[in-house]
């Protein structure tokens, strides 16, 4: 799950995984490149080639603070025949579709835009599309809609790469925790409808549920001693924003991997620290990418620490053995494809086409992933992969431009007739 992510200015503004982070943790990033010298600036942010956006759709006036994208409206988009998609992208989409639609087709959209059953026929078709046919796929399968006024905003998460061990000595002193069994996930609804779809996390004090340890607290021992420690870090700062991508490989002393995932998170509210730092004029603009921000926490450390706790939301991890990272969805996601979405505005699955003012984010995304901070109608991070190149991009990925939903054409010729009343 992405669910946080302030790798780049503007989500560490906006303060993500799931997401993994999603972080995607969303969503959930940064740290140690995957060449293995703990220089977490050997990669410095990508500078991006610039790019037009296609203009959006003219478009009713939104409601204020609509819950979805039904209640946000949508409209006609452009024909998937006049996007720039090449058939490497659209293929790329596809695999990730494909992956998807087992789940999309059973899931409820909580964007009030489909069912499962408009997927089912599309889904269909995708396991029978021949090499060479992914573009012709979208093009016969799907038609465009924009949600509101399709002013999209994107940002980046990657699969960072850090130095530790399972055995705590040496430079390997920061612990990267497993779920403690005293952290309570309470589902609010059941207790009254008027809070449906309300969550608390926390733990059992006596007969009263109260808020769970917060950052400062477990680094300063609240969990020590139960065996909880996945592994060390060689790295506070790296391990930190391991936490804020939640998930990623840990390279080991013998040089394996070991990589983990996203399990919880303590329920307290996740804080950026970049705004903080830019606020208190610790940075500039020019140095508020995730990279910036960790060359200025190695450079202070002590001052680094406090603000680090000031983002009292601390992540747990579990070891993961199969495919990965894992995303929302609990499929594993995949660079230059997957993207950390809003579910209540995109339906997660649904392949998406942003036309960005940078070339790297402009192409097919599928959404398979959710984030803290990723919230609202067309808002995305942006999924890039492991490794140097990875980071680099991600970590400077702040790009604004227009976003199209595909969907089903039936579907999207109701949604449009309707005015995307639900289904």
């Amino acid at each position: 799950m992405r669910n946080w992510g302030v790798i780049a200015l503007s989500l560490a503004l906006a303060a993500c995984s799931g997401s993994i982070v999603p972080p995607s943790a969303d969503r959930n990033p940064a740290t140690r490149p995957s060449g293995g010298n703990g220089n977490a600036n050997s990669a410095p942010a990508r500078q991006p080639v610039p790019a037009t956006p296609i203009p959006a759709q003219p478009a009713p006036a939104a409601p204020p603070s609509p819950a979805n994208a039904a209640a946000s409206g949508v409209v006609a988009g452009p024909a998937i025949a006049t996007l720039p998609v090449d058939e490497a992208g659209a293929q790329r989409a596809l695999d990730a579709f494909r992956t998807s639609c087992p789940s999309l087709v059973r899931r409820t959209d909580a964007s009030g835009l489909t069912s499962g059953a408009d997927w089912q026929t599309v889904c269909d078709r995708a396991n029978y599309v021949a090499k060479g046919g992914a573009r012709v796929f979208f093009l016969n399968n799907f038609d465009t809609v924009q949600v509101g006024d399709g002013s999209a905003y994107a940002t980046g998460y990657y699969e960072p790469e850090i130095a530790a061990s399972r055995r705590r000595g040496g430079v390997y002193q920061t612990p990267i925790y497993a779920r403690p069994a005293d952290l309570i996930d309470v589902d609010l609804g059941q207790f009254s409808d008027s809070l449906s779809g309300k969550r608390v996390r926390g733990r059992v004090d006596g007969t009263s549920l109260i808020p769970y340890y917060d950052r400062t607290a477990i680094e300063e021992g609240a969990l020590a001693g139960r065996g909880l420690e996945l592994a060390w870090g060689a790295d506070p700062v790296e391990v930190f924003f391991l936490q804020v991508q939640g998930s990623g490989r840990l390279r080991l002393p013998d040089g394996s991997v070991m990589r983990v995932g996203y399990a919880s998170q303590n329920g307290r509210d996740y804080t950026g620290i970049g705004k903080l730092m830019l606020d208190r004029g610790l940075i500039g603009k020019g140095e508020a990418s995730m990279q910036g921000i960790v060359a200025w926490l190695h450079a202070h450390p002590d001052q680094g620490r406090d603000i680090m706790r000031e983002n009292k939301s601390f992540v747990f991890f579990r070891e993961l053995t199969g495919p990965g990272p894992l995303g929302a969805m609990g499929l594993p996601v995949v660079g230059q494809v997957s993207a950390a979405v809003d579910p209540a505005f995109v339906p997660m699955g649904a392949p998406v086409f942003l036309s960005m003012d940078r070339v790297d984010a402009t192409g097919l995304w599928v959404a398979q992933d959710t984030g803290g901070a990723i919230k609202g109608a067309n808002r995305f991070d942006t999924f890039w992969g492991a490794g140097d190149d990875a980071r680099a991009i991600a970590g400077g990925m702040s790009a604004h431009g227009t976003a199209f939903l595909l969907l089903p054409k039936a579907t999207a010729s109701r949604l449009i007739a309707r005015g995307a009343a639900t289904p």
